[in-house]
């Protein structure tokens, strides 16, 4: 018989894009408290403390630091005290003491990555949008992917578009569709974190539709209408992209890649 939802989870169980030692570090882990993302599809603002900034060395110190009473850990603008508080994609982490900025992201492998970004781009967050509905009194509203109701949307934004969102007011700056020749990011399945342009919609009728995309290297991959997030117009990018900027190599590019770096030191060593 149940007793509750779980509030502990065990290291072994942890999602891969954590990034976490199996073996090192304890049994346990911090688990994302309820919140606007899923556990699977989340990062725990403690781990990113400890584990990606290297702020804290344990839970205690942790805690501290998210408990100050300046509140200097914003997500999207607010002060957050929960050390277990879920961050998930498009999320900007801002920490006032430090001045710095980052945006959560994947990189072409699933994992979680921190993009440091500046000020001016911090001041804004993208939303997919999953839901449009009509509430009472006939007043329509659409649902964002991080669990936001936005009330009197434009008629033209659909589900699937993106919007560009201010983060202090929470006003819609600009929105894009979803259509071929916009830029976008894959957030789940076998091609997460690549980034290209749509080139054709695929329609299944009581299926999946079938998105295909082609990569800034010439690479096309399909995946799931579901597993896509515009991320800009045109081929122009409305963030900041990881290092990899999107783009998965094969082991035999990387390593065609590392030889024409290696041969192009030596010639500059040269000359």
């Amino acid at each position: 018989m149940a007793r509750g939802p779980k509030k502990h989870m065990k290291r072994i169980q942890a999602p891969k894009s954590w990034l976490l030692d199996k073996k090192m570090g304890g049994i346990f882990v911090a688990r994302p408290s309820q919140g606007p993302h899923k556990l699977r599809q989340s990062l725990p603002l403690a781990l990113i403390l400890k584990r990606r900034l290297k702020y804290s060395l344990s839970m205690r110190e942790t805690i501290t630091i998210v408990n100050d009473k300046e509140g200097g850990i914003k997500i999207d603008g607010k002060i957050r005290r929960d050390p277990k508080y879920p961050t998930g994609l498009m999320d900007v982490l801002s920490i006032d003491k430090s001045g710095e900025h980052f945006r959560m992201l994947f990189d072409v492998k699933g994992r979680f990555t921190l993009r440091a970004i500046k000020s001016d781009e911090a001041k804004f967050k993208l939303c997919k949008i999953v839901r449009r509905e009509v509430g009472p009194n006939k007043i329509p509203y659409v649902v964002t992917h991080d669990g936001r109701t936005l009330r009197f949307p434009h008629p033209e934004i659909a589900v699937h578009d993106t919007v560009k969102l201010d983060i202090a007011t929470s006003a819609v700056l600009e929105h894009a569709k979803f259509e071929p020749g916009n830029t976008v990011i894959a957030t789940q399945g076998n091609n997460v974190g690549r980034v290209g342009v749509i080139t054709s919609r695929e329609r299944h009728f009581g299926g999946f539709d079938i998105i295909h995309i082609r990569d800034a290297r010439g690479h096309s991959f399909a995946t799931r209408i579901s597993n896509v997030f515009v991320i800009g117009k045109g081929k122009n990018p409305w963030i900041s992209l990881p290092k990899d900027k999107g783009v998965y190599l094969t082991p035999v590019e990387k390593t065609l890649e590392g030889t024409a770096k290696v041969h192009r030191k030596k010639s500059k060593s040269k000359h």
